[in-house]
């Protein structure tokens, strides 16, 4: 009997042996180790690696879906033999959890006891920053080939989602690299964006969603597995450390579960601690960094509104061998660095350690806290439903400063009653929110019992707007993000408001509350400053970003319960507007510009050889045809447009043809330039890349109609800044092929500058965006930078941030809606603006005044200091030089993809 079992393991020992040594080891696969020198592996390499990882027991590969480029985008799936058998189960608790509705607390701590913790870790997003990807591989090998006890009790508790972010990007950087023979010569100074259109924002895309990626990796988070942890690498740490990590420093965001901030601190703390014991210094934390909780849109930073533990990790190292810089001020321990990093040469290998450690510090703590990472994401969603379904009261600075408001207008009152007039302003200025046991509990019952700063208990999205295609867009965009979502199937009443069938109903009683909340509320950024008096602290990326603003999405706020006849969504479901038909017309059609979709509809007619007009209201006029009627027909059943039925044409209507259309790029890839790129695609427009050396060239009205240049084309008039080359250093047109030597150059003062006032002046058109627009200043033309004001030697200078200040918000716009360029749009609407150009048009000019801000308060969403200083600027502007013309647009009215309800700024210029 021995003998046989003896037997037994010995066969099941050589069957487990024979499968290890099918797997390769990194050497053996990629032929070098992963961390080497000056060595970087492809992704075709990559996911044949993948590939051969998923043959251990240990270990499956899904494919997310496709990217940009057409490639597929893996996950590998990592845990116990026994787990992975089981991984449907315990994904469907991992949902359960997750939602947190149909649960008893009883109920949800059995099925945290039973389940899994689920943790995603990606790499590569950013395909320069190399250690992503390769962190990625060897975590991967170690976990798939390792039998150490801590490995063991990972997998048997763990279920690990490794993700690769960015294919395509791996393969044009690592192609670029290694293209170079010496290793010494080696660089990353690749020729275009390493994401197809969006480059490094393809980590700015997921609220949106816009790009495949985005789309891919958010079903995965959202949708099908909805981990409780998720950790995204990057790269690089700030000068003097190693790398930047959890926790991260104020502000965070007011709309999310206060879990979420202690379980960063608690997952953070155990990743500090693992390199600390293990002697490797230099984790920054904190304020020791810029990261922030504050913004949505990140990989790392959207999962806070899904209740997700999420964390970023920024290291040094690639490679090409670099150095750890001094920074003496970085060598005090402090609460930001308590183990600073000694001046040091650093190699690739370094990094590829420091990453697994710190992923094996996440995967050990999941391990440990299996039950209570399980069990407090089911707690987050049930406090967010419990929020949504009563009154319930956020806690946003300018309620705060209501309070402080108030409180202060009475102690006013209070002394000047008492004839202490003399006291009253030293009083008010010395009083300050640290002394809150001075007030009396009626100044927060007055303000946060208010019934008319409750919170929102659903947003109703009625289908009888307008443009209502862009809002199913906005809807989608939820969808993806795994928000619950119901639509109605008749026509109810909420309110004395009748809404039709069709109509969709976002409550907020859901888990995923806050990013409900996020996408429909205006952000309140508090006033984040370095000290009392001094300059702004920047804000990690946005401040404000409102989703249904930004896309002009008509929705009904609700502060009571909503019922009717309402039907759930499936998780994720795509939905599409409504397909309509229209009355055959012998005479011809219309589609209105307010609908983003009809300029699509436009640009189809156009290229199927239709004729079409534009009416002195903006309106497009479609003679009736049967190239008409066939591309309509198709344009009503995709696009959700209404085409309504012309009873005559105008004497004064213009025909509309297509324009020669170039959008400026750049060596290394403009990201603003990416986006208008696929916009443009999105829409039908037909365009061409041009770069400086063509503009340079001259001879431009001979090929273009029309030429865009996004923020950060067009340097300013005086001396050239660092951030007007915020696009890299350009390589030697030597170190180049043929190919991409043409893209090298920057727009300049002497040789490009004239070219374009040419092409104005022999009938071209020249569209400004952001920064861009300092190309009035070069033309000299009437007008002058509003943001000045004179310091003691009478010379105009910027206002100063402490004045002034205005990172990425919401403001409100007043339009000339009688202009033909804006038309279709409000007479206020809300555009996107970053520090953007603010201009004071000189009496006597012939610039015509599109866009401009009619009040001293115009913040929406967001954080704007100094708002005041707006007053009366002038936003944007068009003017006639010579036969052409030149536009010029301060706010980012293409920003991100995201800003639909600007688009048709663009779009209206774009027809001859």
């Amino acid at each position: 009997m021995k003998k046989k079992i003896y037997s037994m393991l010995a066969l099941l020992l050589s069957i487990v042996t024979a499968q290890a040594q099918t797997i390769p080891s990194p050497k053996e696969h990629f032929g070098f180790n992963i961390g080497d020198d000056y060595q970087l592996a492809t992704y075709t390499q990559t996911e044949a690696y993948f590939k051969k990882l998923a043959t251990s027991d240990r270990a499956k590969l899904v494919d997310i879906g496709m990217t940009e480029e057409g490639r597929h985008q893996y996950m590998l799936i990592v845990s116990s033999p026994e787990n992975m058998k089981q991984l449907e189960k315990y994904k469907a608790i991992s949902q359960q959890l997750a939602h947190a509705t149909g649960l008893t607390d009883e109920q949800a701590k059995s099925l945290a006891a039973e389940g899994k913790s689920v943790i995603w870790i990606d790499g590569g997003l950013h395909a320069t920053e190399v250690v992503g990807t390769h962190q990625l591989i060897e975590t991967m090998w170690q976990l798939v080939s390792r039998t150490d006890p801590e490995t063991m009790e990972i997998l048997k508790n763990d279920i690990i989602l490794f993700a690769h972010a960015n294919p395509d990007g791996q393969e044009l950087v690592t192609n670029w690299y290694m293209r170079t023979a010496d290793p010494k010569k080696r660089a990353m100074n690749i020729p275009r964006l390493y994401e197809k259109y969006v480059g490094h924002d393809n980590n700015r895309d997921f609220y949106m969603m816009n790009m495949k990626e985005s789309q891919n990796i958010s079903r995965q988070l959202y949708v099908e597995w909805i981990p409780q942890i998720m950790y995204n690498h990057h790269q690089r740490g700030p000068n003097g450390s190693v790398l930047a990590g959890p926790p991260y420093r104020d502000p965070f965001n007011h709309v999310f579960d206060p879990l979420i901030v202690t379980s960063i601190d608690a997952v953070g703390a155990a990743m500090n601690n693992r390199l600390n014991a293990e002697g490797k210094p230099g984790y920054t934390q904190r304020a020791g960094s810029q990261f922030s909780t504050w913004w949505n849109g990140g990989l790392r930073t959207a999962p806070y509104f899904h209740n997700m533990i999420g964390l970023l990790t920024e290291i040094i190292g690639g490679p090409t061998p670099e150095t750890v810089p001094l920074v003496p001020e970085r060598l005090i321990p402090n609460g930001a660095t308590p183990n600073p990093v000694a001046p040091q040469e650093w190699h690739f290998r370094q990094s590829i350690d420091y990453s697994v450690s710190l992923n094996y510090a996440v995967l050990d703590y999941a391990s440990r806290y299996r039950s209570e990472l399980l069990y407090n994401i089911y707690r987050m969603g049930k406090n967010a439903i419990a929020r949504g379904e009563a009154d319930h009261w956020t806690f946003y600075p300018r309620y705060i400063d209501s309070i402080q408001t108030a409180y202060k207008k009475d102690k006013k009152d209070s002394l000047l009653a008492s004839g202490k007039k003399d006291t009253v302003k030293e009083s008010a200025e010395e009083y300050t929110l640290g002394k809150e046991d001075t007030i009396a509990a009626k100044y927060y019952t007055a303000i946060l019992k208010n019934p008319a700063y409750r919170d929102a208990r659903a947003y109703i999205i009625p289908a009888d707007q307008q443009d209502f295609p862009t809002a199913v867009k906005f809807i989608n965009a939820l969808s993806r993000a795994g928000i619950t979502i119901q639509k109605a199937t008749a026509a109810f009443t909420v309110a004395g408001k009748t809404y039709p069938a069709g109509s969709y109903v976002v409550k907020t009683a859901q888990a995923f509350r806050p990013h409900v909340i996020d996408m429909f509320e205006p952000q309140d950024h508090p006033n984040d400053f370095q000290y009392v008096g001094g300059p702004p602290v920047r804000p990690y990326d946005a401040a404000g970003w409102t989703l249904a603003f930004q896309m002009g999405v008509k929705f009904d706020r609700v502060l009571d319960s909503v019922g009717g006849p309402f039907t759930q969504l499936p998780y994720g479901q795509i939905e599409s507007p409504p397909a309509h038909t229209f009355a055959i017309s012998k005479t011809g059609y219309l589609l209105s510009p307010a609908v983003n979709n009809s300029f699509i509809a436009v640009n189809d007619l156009l290229k199927a050889g239709a004729k079409v007009y534009r009416l002195p209201n903006g309106d497009f006029y479609i003679p009736a045809s049967s190239k008409a009627q066939e591309s309509l027909t198709k344009s009503v059943a995709e696009l959700g447009i209404t085409v309504n039925t012309a009873t005559g044409s105008s004497k004064e209507m213009k025909a509309v043809s297509p324009m020669r259309i170039a959008i400026w790029n750049t060596y290394g890839g403009s990201i603003p330039a990416g986006w208008v790129s696929w916009l443009m695609e999105q829409y039908h427009y037909d365009y061409k890349t041009i770069y400086s050396q063509e503009i340079d060239a001259g001879a431009l009205r001979k090929k273009y109609d029309m030429i865009i240049f996004v923020t950060g084309a067009i340097p300013d008039t005086g001396k050239p800044k660092k951030s007007d080359y915020w696009f890299g250093k350009l390589p030697k047109p030597e170190e180049l092929t043929a190919e991409f030597k043409p893209w090298l150059g920057r727009i300049s003062a002497d040789t490009s500058i004239p070219q374009l006032k040419t092409f104005l002046e022999a009938g071209g058109q020249i569209f400004t965006i952001g920064t861009s627009t300092n190309l009035a200043y070069h033309l000299k033309l009437p007008v002058e930078n509003a943001l000045v004001e004179k310091n003691s030697k009478g010379e105009l200078k910027p206002l100063a941030g402490a004045k002034y200040y205005i990172p990425g918000s919401l403001l409100t716009a007043d339009l000339d809606t009688t202009a033909a360029e804006n038309w279709g749009m409000h007479a206020k609407n809300d555009v996107y603006f970053e520090r953007s150009p603010v201009f004071k048009i000189l009496p006597g000019s012939n610039i015509k005044q599109l866009m401009w801000f009619s009040t001293g308060t115009p913040l929406h969403s967001g954080w704007a200091w100094g708002q005041k200083y707006l007053k009366d600027g002038v936003a944007a502007f068009s003017v006639s030089v010579g036969a052409g013309k030149l536009y010029a647009f301060g706010p980012e009215i293409t920003f991100r993809g995201q800003s639909h309800s600007t688009f048709k700024l663009l779009f209206n210029q774009l027809y001859k």
